[in-house]
């Protein structure tokens, strides 16, 4: 049997323990671990491994071995309760292996879980499991995860689901990390959190979310809009060691002081994109800059812009420093 969407998160979530079989397929090899790690917690709980109820062995084990999973389904557990039998790296060079084991599979037999890269309909075990009406077989898409599963990857790190702009920029994490570093975020917050009481918060967020280079160069120009010389500095300094270029700043600086200059002449729907968070940042600085100061930051980027491409030969960083210093500059005056 074939389950897809919300069907196939929720199968997954508490799969069937009377049923034989369940493989779980896709391209991206972290979430089909992910998936699998939480049906077989879910099929023999959480002391399942350390009571051995749960066999491990790969396709090519089964290459070498074909009757290795029969002897796993059919094994006596010295610990009561479910088993499972975990077959990685199932491929279509085990089909006939664990063909054989669902033909003799019976109740009380351990459930045969395989895992797959990206498999196509033709794929003689992915046939397998969609035919045999005791299995269940599932393709994991590359797609931003929906709310129930962000839901469940709160509940497993003990978080209260967060409302506003909070849950806005935990949705916006879920859809930017790979979903390992997402749990991994998810476990850090729980951490940050522990014995708070408080609502979550985007500041609680901020402070263990992953920073890219992206979010460094929207974190340096917010901290030159806001006037602070010092703390834009030493992001520049980072950013430099990580071999960013000076082009690379300046261009989305430019872009961030033009969305100003949007909000400052009150153009509608301006100032709208990126998280939640970025879009607050805008508005203040906006507010506390005014159209003038504005137009006059953008007149010293867009001239570093110029210089920066030109055949000068000044050193491209020092420049930008300068240019950035002096956009601070600006920015601080009377606040």
């Amino acid at each position: 049997m074939k389950l897809a969407g919300t069907d196939a998160a929720r199968y997954l979530a508490a799969p069937d323990p009377g049923r034989a079989g369940l493989l779980i397929f896709g391209a991206d090899a972290m979430r089909v671990a992910l998936k699998r790690e939480a049906a077989v917690a879910a099929l023999i709980g959480p002391q399942g491994a350390a009571e051995m109820r749960l066999s491990r062995m790969t396709g090519a084990d089964l290459r070498r071995d074909p009757a290795a999973l029969h002897d796993a389904v059919k094994a006596t557990g010295f610990f009561p309760g479910p088993r499972v039998a975990f077959v990685e790296d199932a491929g279509d060079g085990a089909a006939d292996a664990v063909a054989a084991a669902l033909a003799d599979w019976r109740p009380g037999d351990a459930v045969i879980v395989a895992t797959a890269g990206d498999l196509k309909a033709t794929s003689k075990l992915r046939k397998l499991f969609e035919a045999d009406a005791r299995c269940v077989a599932v393709a994991i898409w590359d797609d931003p995860p929906g709310p129930d599963e962000i839901a469940a990857e709160l509940a497993r790190a003990g978080l209260p689901r967060p409302a506003g702009p909070a849950a806005a920029e935990i949705a916006a994490l879920a859809r930017a990390l790979d979903p390992g570093e997402f749990r991994q975020t998810l476990e850090k917050l729980a951490l940050w959190k522990l014995g708070d009481p408080a609502p979550l918060t985007v500041e609680d967020i901020a402070a263990v979310a992953p920073v890219s280079v992206e979010a460094a160069v929207d974190d340096l120009i917010d901290r030159v809009a806001a006037g602070d010389e010092a703390g834009a500095a030493i992001l520049l300094r980072r950013l430099e060691a990580q071999g960013m270029t000076a082009v690379s700043v300046v261009i989305p600086a430019i872009r961030h002081f033009r969305d100003l200059h949007a909000l400052a002449a009150g153009r509608p729907g301006a100032g709208r994109g990126g998280p939640w968070r970025r879009q607050e940042a805008r508005a203040r600085a906006a507010r506390a800059l005014g159209l003038a100061r504005i137009e006059a930051a953008l007149a010293i980027l867009v001239e570093t812009d110029l210089g920066l491409r030109s055949a000068t030969r000044a050193p491209s960083m020092a420049m930008l420093e300068r240019a950035l210093i002096r956009v601070a500059r600006l920015a601080g005056k009377d606040r």
